[in-house]
């Protein structure tokens, strides 16, 4: 593994599959003209609507975002995480699924988002993520990847339990994602500091590609796409518009930290 760029892409995804993939392809590009060489869609990148819209549409979305993925890692020979699409479970269920493309358009890894968000919070909006999505069953995957490290899957909500991060870096992780809708309300105070707190916590790089701004009538998210050190220093913020957050994944900084601070190695209970 060599030092290396990756991207954590923002986007404003709405209730419209083919913008969005239009949207996702313009950022990729750009990512890849940058020197990208690991590039991640945040959570929901293919659709963001209506529950009922998009189950009706989920097959779709799940059949055109995959082979979008694909066409993409092929075009530009990169290696994309697709960060959250819905995958038909049945005629009422979907996984929210993670999935992770090599240059050459093979599967490397997949995962189905395990926390469902459900929470009513105080800004008044209630959020039911169970009432169409099946949670996964699994832990996350660690995929071994000689050039650009260990790489680590989650979904959004998952951010918040610290559990599944160790897991992942027990079994090697060197780099966790964190592909996300965040909302509004809750980015504000947690989303920075979850990121840092993972990061610092397991002595691995985050990588976060996020949504931003206004999807529709009643859905907003937090923005601020980040990629973070091993040591919890951010090292790139894509603010509050649609665009790329580039940083470069170094095994020599990774290495100094975990020496520094060998937090992983002193763990009693686990």
């Amino acid at each position: 593994m060599k030092p290396y760029l990756a991207a954590a892409i923002q986007m404003t995804s709405l209730p419209n599959l083919e913008k969005n993939l239009v949207q996702a392809e313009e950022l990729i590009e750009l990512a890849v003209r940058q020197g990208a060489k690991l590039v991640s869609l945040p959570e929901n990148f293919s659709y963001l609507g209506e529950e009922t819209a998009k189950i009706a549409q989920a097959s779709a979305i799940a059949q055109k975002s995959e082979k979008f993925l694909k066409t993409m890692a092929q075009r530009f020979q990169v290696t994309i995480l697709g960060g959250g699409f819905p995958v038909p479970v049945d005629s009422t269920k979907v996984y929210n699924t993670a999935l992770l493309i090599d240059p050459s358009g093979q599967e490397l890894s997949r995962y189905h988002k395990v926390h469902l968000f459900d929470v009513n919070l105080p800004d008044g909006n209630t959020y039911r993520e169970s009432s169409t999505v099946m949670a996964g069953n699994q832990l996350p995957p660690v995929y071994a990847s000689k050039d650009l490290g260990n790489l680590g899957l989650s979904v959004c909500y998952d951010v918040r339990f610290p559990e599944l991060y160790r897991h992942m870096a027990l079994k090697g992780a060197d780099i966790l994602f964190v592909p996300a809708a965040f909302t509004a309300y809750t980015g504000k105070d947690h989303w920075q500091v979850l990121l840092q707190a993972r990061a610092i916590e397991n002595t691995c790089y985050i990588i976060a590609p996020a949504q931003t701004g206004q999807h529709y009538a009643l859905r907003q998210s937090h923005g601020h796409a980040m990629i973070v050190d091993p040591w919890g220093v951010i090292l790139a913020d894509a603010g509050n518009s649609p665009g790329v957050a580039i940083a470069e994944i170094n095994p020599t900084r990774l290495d100094q930290v975990r020496r520094q601070m060998p937090s992983l190695q002193h763990s009693v209970f686990l």
